[in-house]
Formats: C-alpha cells, sequence, structure tokens
C-alpha cells in the first residue's frame, strides 16, 4: 500500500493523544508527571522483551548507537516538555514541542535526505499555525511565560526530532523490537535516576497500576511500534507532520470524555492542521525512501 507507512504513524499517534488523556487521569488521581512518564516508557519494556525473545541472542544484545540515541531523544522529549509546561503553561508547551516537523525538515535539506519544496515549507507552516490557534498560544494573557519555559519548550521539539531520525536510522539497522528494546532500555535508566524510588514504588502499588500498564502498552508499547514500522515507510518529514494529528484526537478525546470543548478558533486551528495533513499525506509519495547517504 503506498500510503501504509502513513496509516500506521496516524494510529501511533492516535495511541499517544490515548495515553495522554490516560496520563490526565493518572495526574488527577495525584501522580507525579515525572513518574507517569517513567511507567510510560519502563513498563513497555516487557513488550519489547516479548517481542524480541524471537530473535537470535547476539541481535538481541547487539547494541546500536542510534536506539541509543533514540533513547535519549525519548527522555529529553518528555523531560523538556514537562518542564515546558510546568513553567509556560500546556498551550505554549504544545506548540513549541510541534515545531518539531520545521527541525525534521531543516536537518533533512541540510542532510541531503530530502529536496526543499514550497509544498513542504507551506505544509509546515499551516500545520504549525494551526496548532497555535489551537492550543490558543497566541492568547498571552493567561499565560505565565518565561524565558525557562520557551527554551524547554524548544529543546523538546529538538528532542522530538533527535529521535525521529534515530528511530528511523535504527529500524533500518536493526530489528524493530530490539531497537525500541535498546531504546527504553537507555529511556528508564535516565529516566529512572531523575525520579524518586519511593513515590514510584506507591505508585505502583496504588489502584491505578492498571491504567498504568494500560499506559505503558498503548503509550509507548504499540505505539511506538507502530511509528517505527511507519517510519521504515516514510521520510522523516512526512512522519512528524503526520503525527501532528495527536493534539487533534487530544482535543477530540477532551470534548467526549472530558467534556471539554473548542471555541470557534480552535475549530478552525484543527481543520487546518486536519487539511494541512490530509493534502501532504496524499500528495507525498507514501514509500519514499530515506535516503543515509
Amino acid at each position: 500500500m503506498r500510503h501504509f507507512g502513513i496509516i500506521l504513524i496516524m494510529l501511533s499517534a492516535f495511541f499517544w493523544a490515548v495515553s495522554g488523556g490516560i496520563s490526565t487521569f493518572l495526574m488527577n488521581h495525584g501522580h507525579s508527571p515525572f513518574i507517569i512518564a517513567f511507567f510510560r516508557g519502563f513498563l513497555a519494556l516487557p513488550f519489547f522483551l516479548a517481542w524480541s525473545a524471537r530473535m537470535p541472542l547476539r541481535r538481541v544484545f547487539q547494541w546500536n548507537k542510534w536506539s541509543w540515541l533514540a533513547g535519549a531523544g525519548v527522555v529529553g522529549n518528555f523531560t523538556f516538555y514537562l518542564f515546558s509546561i510546568e513553567a509556560a503553561g500546556l498551550p505554549i508547551a504544545i506548540t513549541l514541542m510541534y515545531t518539531a516537523p520545521a527541525f525534521v525538515l531543516l536537518i533533512s535539506l541540510l542532510g541531503g535526505f530530502e529536496k526543499s519544496t514550497l509544498s513542504k515549507w507551506l505544509h509546515v507552516g499551516a500545520v504549525i499555525a494551526g496548532i497555535v490557534l489551537l492550543t490558543q498560544a497566541y492568547n498571552l494573557d493567561n499565560q505565565a511565560i518565561s524565558l525557562a519555559g520557551i527554551v524547554s519548550g524548544i529543546l523538546s521539539g529538538i528532542s522530538y526530532t533527535v529521535f525521529i531520525f534515530a528511530f528511523t536510522l535504527a529500524s533500518r539497522t536493526n530489528h524493530v523490537g530490539v531497537s525500541l528494546l535498546h531504546a527504553f532500555l537507555v529511556f528508564s535508566l535516565l529516566l529512572g535516576i531523575a525520579i524518586n524510588p519511593i513515590e514510584a514504588a506507591q505508585s505502583l502499588l496504588s489502584v491505578d497500576v492498571g491504567w498504568f500498564i494500560l499506559l505503558g502498552a498503548l503509550g509507548a508499547g504499540l505505539s511506538f511500534s507502530l511509528y517505527l514500522y511507519g517510519l521504515r515507510r516514510t521520510l522523516p518529514t512526512t512522519a512528524s507532520l503526520v503525527a501532528m494529528i495527536e493534539p487533534v484526537t487530544a482535543s477530540l478525546i477532551g470534548i467526549f470524555i472530558f467534556n471539554d470543548y473548542l471555541n470557534v478558533v480552535q475549530a478552525v486551528g484543527m481543520v487546518i492542521i486536519l487539511l494541512a495533513i490530509a493534502h501532504y499525506s496524499f500528495k507525498s509519495r507514501g514509500g519514499e525512501e530515506f535516503s543515509t547517504a
């Protein structure tokens, strides 16, 4: 299928949005965002381990530098995103993190992985503009903005870019399950250093343990597996743009589950994002190769 990779990335973005709803539920129950982020990755390890068990041991223990870098990129993305939310508010944090398509396109052009076209830049600009409207990041009156929040938001977008390229290269040089296992082992080690072990144990032994397991299965296990398979069939810019349906899906979840309705401007932003992604997805070649030459 020409657009099979795009479909897989859309599904992964959908599950990321669902995991955002689960994370909101857990935070409302008093669990720390850092604890939630840690268990989102850590509880996916059994999923990746079972998947990798079919592989020869020499393949499982064949460490790949790109998988390591991808794990570090996921840690940076999750961590800086949380800092940005705390310092600048959710709308600004989301908008800055989702500038990632611009970084991805810029690196792709500088590295010679893709050709620069006006269409690509217009689609990236349209998606970012739509996210600004959807998140109301333009409304600075109610935002407690700080330099630290802005810098953290930009770093979360850069980290997002890092894991897109690292996962792209890892999935082309190693088995997808093994690449994910290595990446999330690095993720768990790095983020595990930053959390309070007592608080982590209390969260895991709470009545919400089922939600934590579901978060790990959907928010990392299934979603990142779909994402890596999608990356093998699309260019990085295409993947980063298509994944922008996550904030749209998150908004729809907010409407139907949390009764958090959108105003007219937000609805316009959502439509812009969906139209830009749909147009670019059908216009692009789903099977286009990512060149590392």
